[in-house]
């Protein structure tokens, strides 16, 4: 299982996402020392967008953390970190419209976070015993074609993790064209601002990306380690 196509393979989806982390981590730094023309708040910006949005129903909660903020569509809670909640910045203003997007795909039914919402629990369960049926499997296969069988039913409860992430990029470009879009509605950002608010959310996207491929390496590595086996 530990061979250098794996090791390879591992090294090529960390590569991947420790770029994606560092392009989001220094563009998200970049904007938050650029202060926006309003001087408004994160929360400023969502009261105005939920006043605006009808989402008055939402609750905002603080966080601990960097770039840790997020939407609970079970607790219909918006979770935001120090920063986005008390900085009058570009980046302040990016997250906290990006997390109402995802509140409104959550009122309107958004099919795509409908669909993610629901398999959450099954593919997280699915990789962990996945994974013990792999190792299983590949010891088993040894003696029995039984063990590759057992194998190959790991890899596909471990799949849901791939589909989990591929799953997840229309949820998060969906929820940054809303953010977008309400904050150039309501007049909240110059065409200058609007181009530092793309630049956030065009490289938080990236962790996505990276995750998603990350997950197809593995695998498609996982995949042709048992066809050789075959």
């Amino acid at each position: 299982m530990f061979s250098p196509l794996y090791l390879i393979v591992m090294l090529l989806g960390a590569g991947i996402t420790l770029w994606a982390q560092w392009k989001v981590q220094s563009t998200y730094k970049k904007y938050a020392q650029v202060r926006n023309v309003r001087n408004m708040t994160g929360l400023d910006v969502a009261r105005v967008l939920m006043r605006n949005e009808g989402l008055d129903h939402v609750r905002i909660e603080q966080i601990g953390g960097e770039l840790t903020d997020h939407y609970d569509p079970r607790a219909k809670a918006m979770r935001l970190s120090a920063g986005s909640i008390a900085h009058p910045s570009v980046a302040a203003m990016a997250v906290v419209a990006h997390e109402l997007g995802h509140a409104l795909q959550d009122q309107q039914g958004y099919a795509w976070l409908r669909v993610r919402s629901g398999i959450v629990g099954i593919v997280n369960a699915g990789s962990q015993l996945g994974g013990l049926l792999l190792i299983a499997g590949l010891v088993l296969g040894t003696f029995s074609r039984a063990g590759l069988a057992i194998a190959w039913i790991g890899v596909l409860l471990m799949s849901g993790g791939a589909i989990f992430s591929l799953v997840t990029l229309p949820v998060e470009f969906d929820a940054s064209a809303r953010a977008r879009a309400m904050l150039e509605r309501y007049g909240l950002v110059t065409r200058q601002e609007a181009e530092g608010v793309k630049a956030v959310l065009d490289a938080a996207a990236l962790t996505y990306v990276a995750a998603a491929a990350t997950a197809i390496l593995q695998m498609l590595y996982y995949v042709s380690l048992l066809m050789r086996r075959r």
